[in-house]
């Protein structure tokens, strides 16, 4: 006999719009370019007035403004209050994942096929980027120094993996890559001089001679998808970190959670509520555009000035902030639970993850955490507590970088994952929607 259909409520109803806006933000959102153009775009919608960086902030003092600046693929996004702000509550997570980027001069030739040279950025899961349908996506820079987008939005590449019948081995002694020999994608037949200087000057409606520069990366084409008998898993590239960079976003902006919402301020008095979203994470930081940079506290400074504060009260101001630095955390993966540490293994679709490490690979510390643990509870969802053992060193992330460079009280969380990594990656769902929602309580605290 069938089982009775559960009756939908409205609540469900809210999460399916969410589903489909996370869905799409990360369909349109092929690299951190595109991240910051889609992030403005939504931030414009809501209210936001972009900042030129060139020019001096106007007065914030005794008014609600929404505003944001951006930088290559790195936005931060902020909103004061009306009355004394004394403190900052940030949120910072980071546009880039790790993949497969074009050279300067991809275009190769080897038996019959046109090839693509690319570099390696960042740790991906090689083989997961093989018998892919691959996209091409990225940036030209014009002479005139203007920069274009472009997303070819069907397969142009593929990389293609070795027969087994001449690989026998392969199943049972792994699968071993040359970074620089076996990861040529295919993306011509025959004699063709074609330069992909063409093929990005046609994208962006350019012409070649213009040009200055290309920038671009290969794409697993296949979009996110929503799977799972129960519907409770969520499938997509670049995971890590674009889900965090999209709850932020749709926090601050007062566009997730329940009803109702709208309507109500975005920060507690006293509070200037920021996103702050860099690029370069996965190989260190260490740019104009990443959290190693000098950005953010750059930023800071300029509105705190614009809140008519001396640089003396910009610095009084650090102490009483607090940054949730969000990435994705390790889930046990039900084929390798011996990976994990039993007692601070997070579980898929069980909560967002307090990230740990005595180390100081995460900035969480004993205070940071109660930030989130009181948004947790201001959210009325649960969390969970993920420490690395002891044999399996765990990565970083943005956050004990912010906490260095501003000295302020940081804590690491993330959306539990299988895949990390890899050219597509795997969340909960619930974990998910529960992401936007923590935020939305910690910038209210």
């Amino acid at each position: 006999m069938a089982k009775p259909r559960r009756e939908r409520t409205s609540s469900d109803e809210i999460d399916d719009r969410e589903l489909l806006n996370l869905c799409e933000f990360l369909d349109r959102s092929p690299t951190p370019h595109h991240v910051v153009a889609n992030a403005a775009r939504l931030l414009l919608d809501a209210g936001f007035v972009w900042f030129d960086e060139h020019r001096p902030f106007p007065s914030f003092l005794g008014r609600e403004v929404k505003g944001f600046v951006s930088r290559g693929g790195a936005l931060i996004a902020f909103v004061t209050g009306t009355g004394s702000c004394e403190r900052f509550r940030i949120v910072g997570a980071h546009t880039d994942s790790p993949g497969l980027h074009l050279k300067p001069r991809p275009e190769g030739h080897s038996s019959n096929f046109g090839t693509l040279e690319v570099e390696v950025y960042g740790s991906p899961l090689l083989n997961s980027w093989l018998d892919r349908d691959l996209d091409v996506a990225g940036h030209v820079v014009r002479r005139d120094g203007s920069t274009r987008l472009f997303y070819s939005a069907q397969p142009l590449a593929r990389l293609p993996q070795l027969a087994i019948h001449l690989d026998r081995g392969v199943n049972e002694n792994g699968l071993i890559l040359d970074k620089h020999q076996h990861l040529r994608p295919v993306w011509l037949t025959g004699d063709s001089d074609l330069a992909f200087t063409d093929v990005a000057a046609a994208l962006t409606d350019t012409a070649a001679r213009d040009i200055a520069a290309v920038h671009a990366q290969l794409i697993d084409h296949t979009p996110a998808r929503i799977l799972g008998a129960d519907a409770s898993l969520l499938a997509a590239g670049r995971l890590d970190n674009q889900l965090s960079c999209w709850a932020s976003l749709r926090a601050l902006t007062n566009e997730s959670g329940n009803p109702p919402t709208r309507g109500k301020q975005r920060t507690s008095s006293g509070v200037v509520g920021v996103v702050a979203l860099f690029d370069h994470e996965e190989v260190g930081s260490a740019s104009t555009t990443g959290a190693a940079g000098p950005l953010l506290e750059h930023v800071l400074e300029r509105i705190a000035h614009a809140l008519d504060k001396s640089r003396t009260g910009y610095l009084a101001m650090l102490p009483g902030s607090v940054c949730l630095s969000c990435d994705n955390a390790h889930a046990v993966h039900p084929n390798y639970p011996d990976r994990h540490d039993p007692k601070h293994a997070p579980l898929i679709n069980h909560g967002v993850a307090l990230k740990t490490n005595a180390n100081q690979r995460y900035a969480t510390s004993s205070t940071s955490s109660v930030s989130f643990l009181a948004a947790c509870a201001s959210a009325g969802v649960r969390h969970q507590v993920f420490a690395s053992k002891n044999s399996l060193p765990c990565g970083s992330t943005i956050g004990p970088i912010t906490a260095t460079r501003l000295g302020i009280d940081t804590v690491d969380v993330g959306v539990p994952q299988l895949s990390m990594h890899s050219a597509r990656e795997l969340c909960g769902v619930s974990d998910a929607l529960d992401l936007p929602k923590i935020i939305r309580a910690f910038l209210r605290s």
